[in-house]
Order: C-alpha cells, then structure tokens, then sequence
C-alpha cells in the first residue's frame, strides 16, 4: 500500500497553516549546492476550491511544505501561480515552488559586513542572522548546530555591490577548503516543521547505514555522463579592478598562473580555462577561488543519475549519505561494486499508471 502525499500551505513568516490542497502531476526533487524544486498541477473544480486555492496559493509569502505519512519530505516557497483554463472550462493552478533556499537568492546585503579570523561556518551563519534581523524577513530558518569548520576566513562583503546573499555563501563555500551548505526540512520530536541551515566541511555527511542498490534490481534505469567539454589543467582566475588611476586602461588583478605537469607528463593536452570573481581584492583570497576553481576542473564530477523505486531506505534522509551501487550489463561485464554520496534526489509520487519512484544523484568517489 502506498502511502499518500499531503500538501499543506502555510504563511511564509508565521508557519501558520492555511490550508491543504490535492496537488497532480507533482515532481519534487531536493540537492546538496542546488536549489530544490517543486511543480505540480492544483485543480480547480469548483467554487468552493477556487476560494480555498486564492486564500492559500499567494506566490511570495505561501510556505509550502509536502508531508509523506508523518515525515516531511519537502520544503519550500511557492513563488509562481499560472493559472490555465481549457475550452471546456475546467480550472488548473499551476505552481512552481524552490526550497527554502532560495529566499536567501532573494535578499540583498544593504549594509557592508566585515570578518576578519572568523570561521566561515560562522560567517555563513552572520549573513542568515543580517537576513533574519530585518523587518519582515525572519522566515524561521534555524540551525542543525553551531559546529564550527575550523578555517579561518577574511571577508569584506561591500554594500555597494548589492549582492545576494545566496551568492555571497555560494562564493564563500566554493573557495579552497570550502564547505557544502543546504536547508533541510524534518519534523523535530516535538512534532514542530523545522527549516534547519545544514553546514558541512568539507562535504555534508548524512546516514551511518549503507543502502545496497543492485542493477538488475531495485536499480530499474541508470545514466552515466562522461563529459570533457568543462575539463581544464591549466588555470588563472581574474578578480577586481586593482587600478586607481583614471588616465590609464584599468586591468583586474590576477590570479597565480596553475598548470597541472603531471597531466601533460602523463599525455594529455593542455586545456586552459579561466573564472571571473569581480568583488575579491587580495590577492590571497583570489588564489585561493583560482586553486578552487582549477581542482574542480581538472576533474570535472561526475554525476550519475540511478531511477529506483521508492520505499525502505530509500527516503529523502538519503542526501549526504552513502549508497553501494552494484551493476552487471554489457558495460561492467565484471560487476561495477562501488559506492556513492548521494548529492540529489528527485521524487515522482505515484499516481494512476505510474509508480512512485525516485531519481538518486550520485557524486563518484575520487
């Protein structure tokens, strides 16, 4: 038997409910340093539903939070409503929803923050706290714990920029020695929602058991990229104006120069590529986002992508975690037998025809 999915609609600030309402053709997905997403499709059958879905279907300030059973499995923002009619009349809102996350794309850094020495969970931690202290902008967002990461940062976040605040952690987290960040959304045990800012360094860990997935088996389709289009050993990265004078062309200060030699030693091509970071202004921190920059290019993730039917471990506590994913087919004649982080999930709820399954995004071990 499966288990049925609710919908429930609240106030974005207040997490009041306001209403829950049927929600077809759904597709949710959750990631760890992306954005998750919702769309699905509200129907509006009668007036009874059309004043419901107008009260509680408000893009900006509807909270939307998607429960399996007792457990919470999504959370997020509803930020669009398209509203469509067939010629027969009949009524759908459609929605599109991004998790909690993407408030934080939302709101500008208005006032110049300064940290010098400070840990950069911490920082992280002070740019959620500046979003939060302003007049209507506490959505409630908590944190996990107050661990800190143990690297020290120096930061000048600069008011005259107006940049995101979604951004500034993003650049924070992609620089040398970095972290991985997300929000979550559970059930604390008091029964109480919970948006939880989730901070991991270097990489964000989940789950102390290991899920087995074998194809043929639970595994019904897989796909394995392989893509050298991004792939670079050679580097150099370009940061702010770093010239004052007015008479002369201004040139952006620069990156040390990074090339991989036991790349070309071993036969490959030299591959340049190259990365903007406009705000950063010493010299350190830029090369820093360059060695940063030049790692993750020299060995572009892979990310395969496994469809497996939903149920039993697997469940969106699996982001973060560990899944042993074994394969035989004419490609691993020998049985692939390694084992993965799972960095996404992508849930499809079953409805007529269609079984609930979910698509797991697996980060390869280096």
């Amino acid at each position: 038997m499966q288990t049925p999915y609710r919908f429930l609609f609240t106030d974005l600030r207040s997490d009041q409910p306001i209403d829950t309402l049927p929600v077809q053709g759904v597709t949710l997905d959750d990631y760890i340093g992306k954005v998750g997403r919702l769309t699905g499709n509200v129907p509006i059958p009668n007036a009874e539903i059309a004043a419901r879905a107008r009260r509680a279907l408000v893009p900006g300030r509807t909270g939307v939070w998607v429960e399996r059973g007792r457990e919470i499995w999504w959370g997020g923002i509803l930020w669009t409503l398209r509203l469509a009619s067939t010629q027969r009349g009949f009524l759908t809102a459609q929605i599109q929803c991004g998790g909690w996350e993407s408030y934080l794309y939302r709101r500008e850094l208005r006032d110049t923050q300064l940290a010098q020495g400070v840990d950069q969970f911490d920082i992280v931690r002070g740019l959620v706290d500046y979003v939060q202290s302003t007049p209507g902008g506490d959505i409630g967002i908590t944190y996990a714990d107050g661990e800190p990461s143990g690297v020290l940062r120096d930061r000048v976040f600069s008011r005259y920029d107006l940049p995101k605040i979604g951004d500034l952690i993003d650049q924070l987290a992609a620089v040398e020695r970095g972290f991985e960040w997300r929000i979550s959304s559970y059930r604390d045990t008091t029964g109480r929602r919970v948006k939880a800012l989730v901070l991991g360094h270097p990489i964000i860990r989940g789950g102390t058991s290991e899920t087995v997935l074998d194809h043929p088996g639970p595994v019904l389709t897989y796909t394995w990229p392989h893509d050298a289009s991004g792939l670079a050993n050679g580097w150099q990265s370009r940061g702010a104006s770093i010239n004052t004078n007015q008479a002369v062309d201004s040139v952006p200060l620069m990156s040390e120069r990074l090339v991989a030699d036991d790349d070309i030693a071993a036969g490959w091509p030299h591959l340049d590529g190259s990365s903007d970071h406009t705000t950063v202004e010493q010299q350190a921190t830029l090369d820093a986002h360059a060695r940063a920059d030049w790692t993750a290019a020299r060995r572009p993730v892979q990310i395969p992508e496994v469809e497996v039917l939903l149920g039993g471990n697997v469940t969106p506590a699996l982001l973060g975690s560990t899944v042993r994913l074994r394969i035989r087919d004419l490609w691993h004649p020998d049985v692939l037998d390694a084992r993965y982080r799972v960095v996404g999930l992508s849930i499809n709820p079953p409805e007529r025809g269609r079984p609930e399954t979910a698509r797991l995004y697996l980060e390869v071990p280096d």
